[in-house]
């Protein structure tokens, strides 16, 4: 009789491959040369994982069991098919799961040999919608549940669902290539990439839901698939601007939970534990898009200028509010949005005071993507704090805790609300 996984055991093999379910599925995908059965085998190897690894232990290399089992999974599967003869022809040395690892040549110089990166262009590939991209993406590289990306999106769960559904099968029935592509169609691609790259990091950076505020793996991975990106392109500035504005995000991190994993909001945080490292490779990438632009910066160049206001000022009280809201006025300018509205309207309250600021915030009221986004309340409620009316901001930050998933998030909207109490 097969041993059951502890609820303890269980938890910690579903940790290990959503760590590792992107690299699996990319691994595979060149296999079968569909995206939607390389996740359901990838699936597949995590059923077996829980099965075997509670009997005979965690191997060495969890990442490197867990892709072997799927592509023996995925060789069986090519061998059922008719094609079995060209099917193997064209995977090769992926078919040798035992052998040693060899990376082939690229027979293009500007190609690149990055299952991960071909996952993202796959994913991103004209035939879908913007929206169906990133959320593609978003669950094959970003290990993502639907109600995860649904709340990055701040859209409902199952029209998420169903857009993920059907880019599997549209890319299936289109025989979409799982490569990287070259010369215009890849720079056609190039922006949805950036932004899938930008909301892996952004999950990673503010997980929307669980018990951690954090998810360092995402964040590792949206960055280098920046880099590899950055010297795969290295005249487009956009790109540069977006491995800016993640280096110096990242150069936050560790100031930004307490010890027991608790936020720490921007005005609290020990600066000295930013990293002056990320901070100086974030400028450095920085300098690189303003190096090889030669328009107007594109909107992650503006971020990462706002990002490194933030990283210029040794101190709170040192920020430049009134640059950081200027270019916030310019974002808004080069790409609309709701969120970016938001958070104008933050840097215009620390430059201007809250009263303007809480006058920007009431016109977002109506905005659909924002009528279930814990951040609106959470920030009108800081102003009307800050204004003296204390019940309606206490109000306000009830609303924006019974909004927010993420158990971080609400603990500390929860504590802010409860400061606000009368005697």
């Amino acid at each position: 009789m097969t041993e059951q996984p502890t609820v303890g055991t269980a938890g910690a093999i579903e940790t290990v491959f959503r760590i590792e379910s992107p690299r699996v599925i990319a691994a595979v995908a060149r296999i079968v040369r569909d995206v939607g059965i390389a996740e359901e085998l990838a699936q597949d190897a995590l059923v077996a994982a829980l099965e075997q690894w509670p009997r005979d232990g965690v191997p060495d290399n969890p990442g490197a069991w867990l892709t072997a089992a799927a592509k023996h999974r995925a060789i069986d599967l090519v061998r059922r098919r008719e094609r079995y003869a060209r099917k193997l022809e064209e995977v090769g040395r992926d078919l040798s799961v035992t052998a040693p690892h060899h990376v082939d040549e690229p027979v293009d110089p500007d190609d690149i040999d990055d299952d991960l990166l071909r996952l993202v262009f796959t994913a991103c590939h004209p035939v879908l919608s913007a929206e169906a991209r990133i959320a593609l993406t978003l669950r094959l590289l970003g290990g993502l549940t639907t109600a995860e990306i649904a709340r990055a999106f701040l859209a409902p769960e199952p029209t998420i669902a169903q857009r993920i559904v059907r880019a599997k099968r549209t890319l299936a029935t289109k025989g979409v290539a799982f490569e990287v592509p070259y010369g215009p169609e890849r720079e056609a691609r190039l922006g949805s990439v950036l932004e899938v790259i930008y909301l892996i990091f952004n999950e990673g950076y503010a997980a929307t839901a669980g018990d951690d505020l954090l998810r360092p793996a995402l964040c590792e991975d949206a960055l280098r698939l920046a880099w590899v990106l950055a010297e795969l392109m290295p005249k487009e500035p956009e790109v540069h601007g977006l491995v800016a504005l993640l280096e110096l995000q990242e150069s936050r991190a560790a100031a930004r939970t307490g010890p027991s994993g608790e936020p720490v909001l921007l005005k609290d945080q020990n600066r000295r534990r930013w990293n002056r490292l990320l901070i100086r490779r974030g400028f450095a990438a920085l300098g690189r898009a303003n190096a090889v632009g030669t328009g107007a910066p594109g909107p992650y160049a503006l971020q990462a200028a706002i990002a490194a206001c933030h990283a210029q000022a040794y101190a709170y009280e040192d920020t430049d509010w009134g640059r950081i809201a200027t270019l916030y006025g310019l974002l808004a300018a080069r790409s609309p949005s709701p969120v970016v509205e938001l958070n104008r309207a933050v840097a215009v309250s620390m430059a201007q005071g809250p009263e303007p600021a809480l006058t920007i915030v009431d016109s977002l009221a109506g905005e659909p993507a924002l009528r279930e986004y814990h951040l609106l309340p959470s920030v009108r409620g800081d102003l009307l704090a800050r204004l003296g009316r204390t019940g309606e901001a206490r109000a306000e930050f009830e609303r924006a805790a019974s909004l927010a998933r993420n158990e971080r998030e609400r603990e500390l909207l929860t504590t802010r609300a409860r400061e606000l109490e009368g005697p």
